[in-house]
């Protein structure tokens, strides 16, 4: 490549350049007039929002954010958290079932495997009752 080349290809460069940097700019002022715009109808709606519902300024300043729920979901403003029932208490339960090295099960849930291999065997589940 000859110099007069490596010339032309840099002028074209910086004049790329310089178009590129005129367009960002041009954007920039687009981008900022956008938000000036959406700024001020934005006011309006929430001002109109506060006159609707008669929400003033100090109630803005002492209500707590709002946590945002699942998926993103919005919380409902002013909304009472309603309290949860209580979880019922895994009592436990009495063992029904003893085996013959003192191993115990209640009759809830799968067999365990020392009365599944004994009931393999032939002898009957009833036979390890405990009797109450």
């Amino acid at each position: 490549m000859s110099l007069i080349d490596f010339n032309l290809v840099e002028e074209k460069l910086v004049n790329n350049l310089i178009d590129i940097q005129s367009q960002i700019e041009k954007l920039q002022k687009q981008a900022n007039e956008i938000k000036s715009k959406e700024f001020s109808s934005t006011v309006q709606e929430i001002l109109a929002k506060m006159q609707a519902f008669g929400i003033t300024v100090k109630d803005l300043q002492t209500a707590k954010p709002a946590k945002a729920g699942k998926a993103g979901r919005k919380a409902k403003v002013g909304a009472e958290k309603t309290p949860k029932a209580p979880k019922k208490s895994t009592a436990a339960v009495a063992p029904k079932f003893r085996g013959p090295n003192g191993e115990t099960w209640s009759g809830r849930g799968l067999t365990p495997k020392w009365l599944a291999a004994l009931i393999a065997q032939g002898q009957p589940k009833e036979s390890f009752a405990i009797n109450a």
